[in-house]
């Protein structure tokens, strides 16, 4: 079998063939390519895509692609389940879901900054996770400490992580990025594309586009846009001398007509209808 993903991988696409190899088939060959050819190659070389959009093998609403193949090829081994916990936790930047989610993402992006041949790292990583699948299957419940003090002290350390796993949960690294991305980008001017965005974060594009709406208000990646941007034009309406036409520009609108059109749905009002209101002083007026 050959499978078939994007280059530079990272988490999930190093623990997806580490599964293959070990568990679904040994001799299954792994090629990486850059993420616009991955499609055309797997035709060309008869190769199963995975994680990445749109395929069969790719994340699923919070759950990423190693969790798919474990449901795929009813993998029911509970090591492995412990492991996918990780892997998610790491791949998801959701470090909550498991204690060593975060050593696995630091180990794993050094490794990838050190080595730059996909097929080296690749290599590497099968004994970074052969050894992660060891300590679930044997070790996870040995204590590296001993002595009664010390183990009062871990059993003290414990009862804080239980208490801050159950406390409300923080807004992700990922998200906080993403915010101040999109807002500079507002600010600026230029073009939004979530999933050059994501990329940028090393946050998978399908994940991001899922989880957006937990942290951004209730909206999604669209939705978002369009508020920022409506706010921005108020800003300008109530502060500059611009025209509406140059507003819309400013604020990022195709044009005119679609920047009144979003302007009336979030306010009740066309642009120029605030504006003579604004000018009489009662700019939340509708008429």
């Amino acid at each position: 079998m050959k499978w078939i993903t994007r280059e530079r991988p990272k988490i999930d696409r190093l623990a997806c063939p580490w599964l293959i190899r070990r568990f679904i088939d040994a001799t299954a060959e792994i090629v990486y390519v850059p993420e616009r050819q991955v499609l055309d190659q797997a035709k060309a070389l008869d190769a199963i895509p995975f994680d990445i959009p749109g395929v069969e093998y790719s994340h699923y609403q919070d759950h990423c692609t190693f969790d798919y193949f474990l449901k795929k090829f009813d993998l029911q081994d509970p090591a492995l389940q412990t492991m996918a916990l990780i892997v998610r936790g790491a791949d998801t930047d959701d470090h909550s879901l498991a204690a060593q989610s975060a050593g696995l993402w630091a180990i794993s992006h050094g490794m990838a900054f050190n080595i730059s041949d996909d097929q080296e790292l690749l290599s590497q990583a099968m004994v970074l996770y052969d050894g992660l699948y060891s300590w679930a299957k044997h070790l996870q419940h040995q204590k590296h400490t001993t002595h009664p003090s010390e183990q009062l002290f871990l059993e003290i350390y414990n009862n804080y992580l239980q208490q801050k796993k159950e406390a409300p949960q923080k807004v992700p690294v990922w998200a906080q990025h993403l915010k101040e991305i999109i807002q500079d980008q507002i600010d600026t001017n230029l073009s939004l594309n979530l999933k050059e965005i994501a990329e940028a974060l090393d946050v998978h594009p399908t994940y991001v586009s899922r989880a957006f709406s937990k942290y951004f208000d209730n909206l999604s990646f669209g939705e978002y846009i369009r508020k920022l941007r409506i706010e921005k034009a108020l800003n300008l309406l109530h502060t500059s001398g611009y025209t509406l036409a140059e507003v819309a520009y400013l604020t990022g609108f195709s044009d005119q007509s679609h920047f009144t059109r979003i302007f009336r749905q979030h306010l009740g009002q066309s642009p120029s209808e605030y504006q003579k209101n604004l000018r009489k002083g009662k700019p939340g007026s509708k008429g």
